[in-house]
């Protein structure tokens, strides 16, 4: 299961701390370069910061989202939109130069149908950027330390990269490290851990939305003792991490 089933709250306030990080979009360039045209799909695109950045370089993107409240922001930029399942998409073979997938496989229950689905849209030479973070991204990842009833379903809801490498043969990973909070991803804000005991700041993740609602006490206590860390000068200094996975269609 993915880690939320409604992204209504996080529509709401999404872009006010998140927008199109630098240190994604180097990489996804890469992944894209070599497109035999510039039709863009952006699936699970959300409010669209990430075709919004692409559209004034050039590209058209189509965002694509099951949420219709992400779509609204999304299409106050100018953007055009699709509300659908990822899992299942309503558009042709073979329709698109490019796809790309930013930080939203895991939001699906069907990780692999995605990846079928977005195979299945690009014409030949047609290149997939898939930004993801894979479980050997999370293994490390303090966070986990101080939510442990986290780490299962970070676990489930991840894959590991050869899952999603073995699906598209080929594909090279690039390395993603977060030197900005543009995008306001967990593994960003992984580098800025006071950022975390901002509720205005945690709250733009699915990863908090859900623990808040969950499992509300551990969140406290974590928190509680993050902040006295942080404040003893003993704060976790592992930086996130995160993984650009780019694959070309023979």
């Amino acid at each position: 299961m993915g880690l939320l089933s409604d992204y209504a709250n996080q529509a709401e306030s999404y872009d006010n701390t998140r927008s199109a990080s630098p240190s994604v979009l180097t990489p996804l360039r890469k992944a894209l370069g070599g497109a035999p045209g510039r039709l863009l799909a952006d699936i699970g695109g959300g409010t669209g910061n990430y075709s919004a950045a692409l559209k004034t370089e050039g590209w058209e993107p189509l965002v694509v989202d099951r949420s219709e409240a992400m779509l609204k922001r999304a299409q106050a930029k100018g953007l055009q939109t699709l509300s659908c399942d990822a899992q299942t998409l309503p558009l042709d073979d073979r329709g698109f130069d490019a796809v790309m997938l930013i930080s939203m496989l895991h939001h699906v229950d069907d990780a692999a149908a995605v990846l079928r689905e977005a195979r299945r849209i690009l014409r030949p030479n047609g290149r997939l950027a898939v930004m993801t973070y894979t479980r050997e991204d999370i293994a490390d990842l303090w966070l986990l330390d101080y939510f442990p009833v986290t780490r299962t379903w970070m676990t489930e809801t991840h894959q590991a990269l050869e899952g999603i490498t073995g699906q598209l043969p080929g594909a090279v990973r690039l390395e993603i490290s977060f030197e900005d909070l543009e995008d306001a991803s967990l593994a960003a804000l992984a580098s800025h851990p006071h950022l975390i005991l901002d509720p205005q700041w945690r709250r733009q993740t699915s990863y908090f939305e859900r623990l808040e609602r969950d499992h509300p006490d551990q969140l406290h206590n974590g928190l509680k003792r993050l902040g006295n860390d942080i404040e003893a000068g003993n704060g976790p200094k592992r930086p996130g991490r995160a993984s650009m996975i780019a694959w070309g269609k023979t």
